[in-house]
């Protein structure tokens, strides 16, 4: 599968800052879904099995944050890589599903693509 047909979720509930993310998500050569909220991402992940990369915020509205998300995207899509990220919420390693990366905001933009580039080049291989 070439990397042009992997695609990264980002999941952000401020309308602003899912934009900008789905545009680094581009800039890194990758396909962008989005949703606002962990119900939504659920759905997306359902309908797109090209779904590589989740890259989720903690704090969000509806039945689930950011860190629920997460562990229930690694128990039912075991192959997708796990990214996060929080302005507000102090993360520990223990929060996070196995392999996971966390990201404080704000992260810098280039942080993000090398990630995804690092992220596509393994999954590559």
């Amino acid at each position: 599968m070439k990397p042009d047909r992997y695609a990264v979720l980002v999941v952000e509930d401020d309308p602003l800052l899912l934009t900008d993310a789905m545009d680094l998500v581009e800039e890194a050569g990758l396909l962008a879904y989005g949703a606002r909220h962990a119900d939504a991402a659920i759905l997306m992940l359902e309908r797109h099995p090209n779904i590589r990369v989740l890259f989720t915020d903690v704090q969000m509205p509806g039945s689930m944050d950011g860190l629920k998300l997460a562990r229930a995207v690694r128990d039912r899509w075991p192959p997708v890589v796990i990214m996060v990220t929080s302005g507000m919420v102090k993360v520990a390693k223990d929060d996070m599903p196995e392999n996971g990366l966390f990201f404080a905001k704000p992260y810098p933009p280039a942080d993000i693509i090398a990630a995804l580039n690092r992220i596509s080049s393994q999954i590559q291989s």
